[in-house]
């Protein structure tokens, strides 16, 4: 799935309640999390059984609320102190095809001696 460019995502680590919907996960990202919802940022949500996703961001003129259920499966949530992860768009990606994002390679940062 395409995010869009310059989108930051960010990952809800914890489960969350999946009856909630555009309203609620609103409040959520600005209440509990802090982030500014209308900066059209990407906020990423798992249930507690991690077979449920729910994606909220700000497109322009109004919510957009993308939802994927696995019939069969899990996804591979990432568990962390934070209760909120930024990653890479294309980290999304992986993590929706079943990929466990924390064993990707990491970027190395090379710099040159003088």
């Amino acid at each position: 799935m395409r995010w869009g460019q310059g989108r930051r995502v960010f990952l809800a680590v914890g489960a969350t309640d999946m009856r909630k919907a555009i309203n609620g996960l609103s409040i959520l990202v600005h209440e509990r999390f802090g982030y500014d919802v209308f900066r059209g940022d990407l906020f990423v949500f798992c249930n507690r059984r991690s077979n449920m996703v729910k994606a909220l961001y700000w497109d322009e003129n109004g919510f957009c609320l993308w939802h994927k259920r696995l019939e069969e499966s899990r996804f591979k949530w990432p568990k962390s102190a934070d209760e909120v992860l930024e990653i890479k768009a294309r980290e999304l990606d992986w993590l929706l095809a079943g990929l466990d994002i924390r064993q990707a390679h990491q970027r190395l940062q090379y710099e040159m001696l003088a």
